[in-house]
């Protein structure tokens, strides 16, 4: 039986769509969203987080933002470079843009070079 889509995923669907072609899928206990076929964000404990790199991270940190953190089984506590962004960004496809744009730019900047094999 296929995991029931939150309504937090549904909105921030709609809030992507103007971005390209999104998909969504369900992972570890949340949720990864791609355009095209770029992974830039993701839901996690009801709340949206977007990927980010060392110049968007402050961007989102100015922002008001927090990274997205998780607990390991050993106690700790890892932090990923997805960021929330601010409430204002949840309300409209043309708020969310510029935040959606540099987390598909943190993406790219992400992206593994093909190896030699692939190219081959």
């Amino acid at each position: 039986m296929a995991k029931p889509v939150p309504e937090l995923v549904t909105h921030a669907s709609e809030l992507f769509a103007p971005l390209g072609h999104i998909r969504v899928k369900a992972m570890f206990g949340g949720w990864g969203f791609y355009c095209d076929d770029l992974f830039f964000a993701i839901v996690a404990d009801d709340t949206l987080y977007l990927k980010a790199d060392p110049d968007s991270a402050e961007r989102y940190r100015a922002a008001g933002g927090e990274p997205f953190t998780y607990a390991m089984r050993d106690g700790s506590t890892q932090t990923m470079n997805y960021w929330t962004v601010p409430e204002e960004a949840m309300e409209t496809p043309a708020g969310m843009r510029p935040w959606a744009q540099l987390a598909l730019v943190a993406a790219v900047h992400a992206r593994k070079p093909p190896s030699r094999k692939a190219k081959q």
